[in-house]
């Protein structure tokens, strides 16, 4: 049940509906957010749902021992316990195909996002950050809260991953604030707009080029790396956008996720821009603690740190090899970064040399999604070998002039919304009364025209 299909508009509106008559009984809103959330994800797969309910109740119940523990030997024990737990349901469920590849291993939606919720609960009680949310004390209403926060349907298949102080937010009284709600909107509209416009549009030219990989031009593959970062993030920040809108409508307030990461100035820049909560999250639990393990090695220490953390970032996308690349990648690039003293962000450029570094940082980043997006090893290394041929400055191929059209202008749209409302809540959230309506038209027309094509899945599903 994707956000821009019929059934979920159906689903959303019956659970607004309900939600907000229940606005007087915080329990009773917090069960009907639960029972909405499973039946989400049932919808999504029904044959993991009771995987999901066991292991929120196994975290709860760690989360409890870890806070009335008497010595810290025993916290540590069921701190230990939740932490091997979920590193194995991610190694069995999907990593454990390349060891038997011969049996079907079914890898349940969302996992990835789930099981790093469960990680920081336990984590975070354990160094006691989660005291106030009443992790030392087993009640129904606490288990309802923590399982709707696991749960919480916006954000349970691809992110954003919000840490345990989401929770504070179930434990308060919730009232319908219209400003919230516009702002919601707002973001539901901007998400709709990158998914289905310019993601989906973009996909036609990257997809066409990728399976025509081995008589493509290197001109056809260069502009098809550029579309695909473009596709890429308006598919990711699309679906986080409209998550943080939805949320918004049930009075509630997500991780931010992205950040215009493709005004970096750097890579390290970039990772700050980037997916925002997973990469808080892999800072706060692997990096961190790594590098003061480390820190005897000086500048050393931490490129290493930082090389570990992005093999994570890559590997927590699958076991593809091409994703073990990628992290890789990124770790050579930022660990250089560390090792020259660069990784810090300079106080004074003068604009040609801000504009130079945004598209270095961009290209560098065009070229890893490169990686990222190929099958294979194989496909990859037969891409940059004929993106760098001598059809590089051949005339590239084209699908039709209305997507063409469609591509251009989308990009074009995104890039200006995104770059003048950096600073605002929603990039939508302009303030001249008429250009803003008149950015929603042209917004609402662009989804309103390409509704009748198929309705495809968000590329971070598959994580």
């Amino acid at each position: 049940m994707i956000f821009q299909s019929v059934a979920f508009i159906l689903f959303f509106v019956t659970v607004f509906a309900v939600y907000w008559w229940l606005s007087r009984w915080r329990t009773a809103q917090n069960l009907w957010l639960l029972a909405a959330s499973y039946f989400f994800y049932g919808y999504a797969d029904w044959r993991m749902l009771p995987l999901l309910v066991v292991v929120t109740l196994l975290f709860y119940g760690l989360g409890y021992k870890i806070a009335t523990a008497q010595t810290e030997r025993a916290a540590k024990v069921c701190l230990w316990t939740g932490v091997w737990t979920g590193i194995g349901m991610l190694f069995v469920f999907k990593y454990m195909g390349l060891f038997l590849p011969d049996v079907h291993i079914i890898v349940p939606v969302g996992i990835s996002f789930f099981t790093f919720k469960l990680l920081s609960y336990i984590i975070d009680t354990y160094h006691h950050k989660t005291e106030t949310l009443g992790a030392g004390n087993m009640t129904w209403n606490g288990l309802l809260e923590f399982a709707t926060y696991i749960a919480f349907f916006p954000t349970i298949l691809a992110g954003p991953i919000d840490r345990p102080t989401f929770i504070a937010q179930l434990q308060s009284p919730r009232t319908f604030v219209y400003d919230e709600a516009v702002e919601g909107c707002r973001a539901l509209l901007w998400g709709a707009f990158l998914k289905m416009v310019v993601a989906d549009t973009c996909a036609l030219y990257v997809d066409t080029a990728w399976t025509n990989l081995y008589a493509a031009k290197g001109s056809t593959l260069a502009v098809s790396a550029l579309l695909y970062a473009a596709q890429i993030y308006a598919d990711f920040a699309g679906y986080s956008s409209m998550a943080t809108g939805i949320a918004l409508l049930l009075g509630l307030r997500v991780t931010p996720n992205f950040r215009t990461p493709f005004l970096s100035l750097n890579m390290a820049d970039f990772w700050r821009r980037w997916h925002i909560s997973l990469t808080q999250w892999l800072t706060d639990y692997v990096f961190m603690p790594l590098s003061i393990r480390l820190r005897h090695w000086g500048k050393r220490g931490v490129a290493l740190a930082t090389m570990v953390n992005m093999i994570f970032v890559g590997l927590w996308h699958g076991p593809q090899t091409t994703y073990l690349l990628f992290g890789i990648y990124h770790g050579v690039l930022l660990g250089w970064l560390v090792l020259t003293g660069r990784n810090r962000l300079p106080k004074h450029l003068h604009w040609y040399q801000r504009q130079g570094r945004y598209l270095a940082t961009f290209f560098l980043c065009a070229f890893g999604w490169i990686i990222f997006r190929a099958p294979d090893m194989v496909s990859a290394g037969v891409y940059i070998q004929r993106l760098f041929s001598a059809s590089l400055f051949s005339r590239p191929m084209t699908i039709g002039l209305l997507d063409m059209c469609m591509i251009v202008v989308s990009c074009l749209l995104m890039g200006v919304l995104d770059v003048c409302g950096r600073k605002r809540s929603t990039p939508l959230a302009i303030p001249n009364t008429v250009v803003r309506r008149i950015t929603y038209l042209a917004l609402t027309i662009g989804i309103w025209f390409v509704a009748t094509r198929r309705a495809t899945d968000f590329i971070y599903f598959a994580f």
